[in-house]
């Protein structure tokens, strides 16, 4: 556990979820963990005890919150899971927090095997679609010249990005064709519950965290996460956008909640100390900026020159076309306060400049 860990509190300490079964973290919310192949292993999910009228009367069963990526082991996973924890009721919907590979991976296999709606943001929801489509601009492959343009140059990153056309589709092959839209601040009910939706934006479109007051929980998704930073990115398909401010305002819409607040993230272990959280996270990134800015004074940098500033790690080709679009980000949050200035040099890069001071 690193210092800052340390200030927050583990309501279950290092207690996780058996592999093939779920732990109940409050009444009618279960727990259980999936295996991811990237550096950040697993995701956690979470099942609630759900209901819903019909012409037959009420039916219970469950609905599911974030599905895993379309592998063969998620789905032997998932197997696992309704033979051993579903008690014999079925899954009535399926709601996922954001578009990512991670969270939107099985959705259209889930809604399919149990003839349940989806439910997402209609931010996310196209989002998904358009990268499981592979549509022109938002394939794997148009992330190459953007990031080229900003001073990607290692040959093997250059060609493993080159071929990452089906990236997205590979973990994500299909999205239900209709769903049901959430909102910022809409009621939901689920099971006996009442659940607040809370958007937030800079690290995905328009992603979906749940509040509820009645068991003070927040399913945080990826917006709050314990341990590691969310990443926040500049893509090709929205090429000069300003990320970083997006997720650091965004990150002030959970402050409100009670300091009770148990937060359920989708990486990491349950804990208390979501306030402080915010603070270490709002920390992080203005120290990352500083940084930024101080290099920008010494000399023109292009997003590839701050990654290792930023990242003082061994970067596979993966994690570093995530720290190239982080450094860009946090270069364009400067850029918009009109802290740095940027040119479009005679290499057909892009650079970034501060005046000294």
């Amino acid at each position: 556990m690193n210092a800052l860990e340390a200030q927050l509190s583990y309501a279950f300490g290092d207690t996780l979820p058996a592999s093939g079964a779920t732990l109940e973290v409050a009444p009618g919310v279960h727990w259980l963990r999936m295996g991811l192949p990237f550096a950040l292993d697993h995701i956690n999910l979470w099942l609630l005890e759900d209901s819903v009228e019909t012409e037959e009367g009420i039916r219970h069963g469950w609905t599911i919150v974030d599905c895993g990526i379309a592998n063969d082991a998620t789905r032997t996973a998932w197997d696992a899971i309704f033979a051993s924890e579903l008690r014999g009721l079925p899954v009535l919907r399926v709601l996922v927090t954001h578009c990512h590979p991670d969270h939107v991976g099985l959705a259209d296999w889930l809604c399919s095997r149990w003839q349940a709606p989806l439910w997402m943001s209609g931010g996310e929801y196209l989002s998904a679609r358009i990268m499981s489509a592979a549509l022109p601009g938002a394939d794997g492959s148009a992330s190459l010249p953007h990031f080229q343009q900003h001073g990607m140059h290692d040959p093997e990153v250059i060609a493993k990005v080159s071929q990452r056309k089906s990236y997205y589709p590979n973990m994500v092959p299909a999205v239900p064709q209709a769903y049901h839209r959430l909102a910022d601040q809409q009621q939901l009910r689920i099971g006996q519950h009442q659940w607040r939706v809370i958007t937030g934006f800079g690290h995905a479109p328009e992603h979906v965290a749940l509040y509820c007051a009645d068991l003070d929980l927040l399913i945080s998704g990826d917006m709050v996460l314990p341990r590691i930073s969310t990443n926040v990115s500049v893509f090709a398909i929205e090429p000069e956008s300003n990320p970083v401010q997006q997720y650091m305002d965004s990150l002030e819409k959970y402050r409100a909640l009670p300091t009770t607040t148990l937060v359920l993230p989708s990486h990491g272990k349950p804990f208390r100390g979501l306030q402080i959280r915010i603070d270490q996270l709002q920390q992080h990134h203005r120290e990352r900026l500083a940084e930024v800015v101080e290099a920008c004074t010494a000399a023109p940098q292009s997003a590839s020159d701050i990654v290792p500033i930023m990242f003082r790690r061994p970067l596979d080709a993966h994690q570093m076309t995530f720290a190239l679009g982080e450094a860009l980000a946090h270069l364009h949050k400067l850029w918009f306060d009109g802290v740095l200035k940027r040119r479009l040099d005679a290499d057909q890069v892009y650079r970034f400049s501060a005046e000294a001071r």
